[in-house]
């Protein structure tokens, strides 16, 4: 019985063992989890520009731990997973301007849970040539309702105009020119095509960030030149101190913009409506009509305040970058780059105001005239004709030639700000370096000294900076001369051997020997994109913006055209000369 009981407790325990082999079995079998998989279909191609959607189905059973994309083997994207058995991973992908042909691969992995990783699956983009696009001429005068499109480039053959008004006060056609964002504009270089909006018409030119409206030259890369083509012209009926012009049929208030090419401008509605002009590039612009008389890069004839003006560049002008004569826009965001002339030139009764603008210039790059920064006047005469020119502006940065003692600049630069022939302008908040003077406010042709001197011309918060070793003063030792035989002893001189004591007791207002504790960026004299905004520790900061000026201007707390954000950003161009406007 013994033996019996022995072998019973044997036969128990050979099964108890069996089946614990068989559960730990059993066990083994149940962790063999499949390898993640992914499966796309379809083929993606398009345009440079366009927007495809990358797709890739997962399955997981393991759960989805991570999804690693790359682009033609470097990282594009990555997504965590939360253990889904399955996925569906999408994302956008915007086409590179690359070659027509080319192809984009990309790969995608999936681990899971136990760190199994998938094979690798890839998802091609084939970029498609872009069609050349369109080149439609226009030439003579416009009328009615015209939408210009991003897909075509329009061509200007001579004058362009939008409406009609042959005769002095008679208007006989109107119309609204409405350009599309992204849209480009060429100047046909043999007439020297220009584009004008005539009293009483509209330009509706409002570009974006990413795709600003672009007028330029017609000429290849490489090839392009200040002056291959006039310009963009805007006449408006707002008010200006023009005196009568019996001979020319023209009342008090009405004109013609110099050179007489048709560009009749003023009235009396200061709330005169010529449209609206947002990130808009003019480029190789400027032609002379008559001797002293030219078409600028952009030129204002009496444009009134219900005229929108925002983000404008001028560049590489065979004369002044912006010019108003007369009337009372508002503007804001504006760019004068390397002009042959002025960057901001202003006349005949302007009384705008305008806010964040700044001018760069060429070290060669002058016009006999002599080149300033800001040149500004009642009129020609230097008369008493009102309204005065009084307009203001407010944080502007005024860039001269002159980026350091070393750097060899044209003789034809003159001021950082020539104010003159008996105006009333009123600047705040501007910094002023690079040019052979500062400021000059004259007294001929109508004393415009008088004017500073009564508080009528303003000057506040001004910085001017000099340059290292560049004379005694940081602001050369040449002779004082605006071409006109001014004495020297007349002017108020600031940013000479003898700065004005008027200047200095103006409230705000410094003159620094250089511009080292400033913090403008070296790149300012330099080829290429710019560093616009200030370096830490600038003296130009902490400075406040009157709060009595209107409420058009934003209150800063800052000398000059930028702080910390760099308002030219996405829209602007500093080499229009390496780019192929038309394919």
């Amino acid at each position: 019985m013994r033996l019996l009981n022995m072998k019973a407790t044997r036969i128990i325990a050979l099964l108890l063992s069996m089946a614990t082999v068989f559960q730990a079995c059993k066990d083994d079998t149940a962790e063999v989890v499949p390898l993640p998989t992914i499966s796309v279909s379809g083929t993606l191609s398009g345009l440079p520009g366009a927007t495809v959607q990358l797709k890739a189905s997962i399955n997981a059973p393991g759960g989805v731990k991570s999804v690693v994309v790359l682009k033609n083997g470097a990282a594009f994207d990555t997504k965590t997973g939360t253990g889904e058995k399955t996925l569906d991973y999408t994302k956008d992908y915007v086409i590179e301007n690359v070659a027509a042909g080319s192809v984009v691969n990309f790969t995608v992995q999936v681990t899971d849970q136990s760190n199994q990783v998938s094979a690798l699956t890839t998802i091609p983009v084939t970029v498609t040539a872009v069609a050349a696009p369109t080149v439609v001429t226009v030439q003579g005068n416009l009328e009615g309702n015209i939408t210009w499109t991003a897909d075509k480039i329009y061509k200007l053959v001579g004058f362009v105009r939008v409406g009609e008004e042959a005769v002095a006060g008679t208007i006989t056609k109107t119309g609204t020119l409405t350009i599309q964002p992204g849209t480009i504009i060429i100047g046909d270089r043999a007439s020297k095509g220009t584009l004008v909006i005539q009293r009483g018409s509209k330009i509706i030119a409002e570009g974006t960030v990413s795709k600003p409206i672009i007028m330029t030259s017609e000429r290849a890369v490489g090839e392009r030149e200040p002056g291959d083509w006039g310009g963009l012209v805007i006449c408006g009926r707002a008010v200006n101190n023009l005196a009568a012009n019996a001979a020319a049929g023209l009342p008090k208030g009405s004109g013609l913009l110099e050179g007489e090419y048709g560009g009749f401008h003023g009235g009396a509605d200061n709330a005169d409506n010529s449209g609206s002009l947002k990130y808009v590039r003019v480029e190789y612009a400027g032609i002379p009509v008559q001797p002293n008389a030219e078409v600028n890069s952009f030129t204002f004839g009496s444009v009134g305040a219900g005229t929108t003006l925002e983000y404008l560049q001028a560049s590489f002008g065979l004369d002044d970058s912006f010019e108003w004569f007369g009337g009372n826009v508002n503007a804001k965001y504006l760019i004068a780059y390397k002009g042959l002339d002025d960057d901001f030139d202003v006349d005949n009764g302007f009384s705008g105001n305008v806010q964040f603008g700044i001018g760069i210039r060429g070290a060669t790059q002058a016009d006999v005239s002599g080149s300033n920064g800001f040149e500004v006047d009642n009129d020609s005469p230097g008369s008493n004709n009102t309204p005065f020119t009084s307009g203001i502006f407010a944080n502007m940065s005024i860039i001269g030639p002159k980026g350091s003692s070393a750097t060899t600049i044209s003789s034809l630069f003159q001021n950082g700000m020539q104010l003159r022939r008996n105006n009333k302008l009123k600047i705040y908040n501007a910094v002023v370096t690079g040019y052979p003077y500062g400021v000059y406010i004259d007294s001929q042709r109508g004393d415009a000294e008088v004017n500073a001197l009564n508080g009528e011309l303003i000057l506040n918060n001004i910085v001017l900076a000099g340059v290292d070793g560049w004379g005694s003063t940081g602001f050369g030792t040449s002779a004082v001369s605006d071409n006109e035989q001014i004495p020297a002893a007349t002017p108020i001189l600031i940013g000479t051997q003898k700065p004005s004591a008027w200047f200095a007791a103006q409230t705000g207002n410094k003159i620094l020997a250089n511009s080292s504790t400033i913090g403008l960026s070296a790149s300012l004299w330099s080829t290429g994109r710019p560093t616009f905004t200030l370096g830490a520790g600038s003296s130009l900061v902490g400075v406040n913006l009157p709060t009595t000026l209107p409420t058009f201007f934003t209150r800063t707390t800052y000398v000059g055209a930028f702080n910390d954000v760099d308002w030219t950003a996405g829209w602007s161009e500093f080499n229009p000369q390496g780019v192929s406007y038309v394919k």
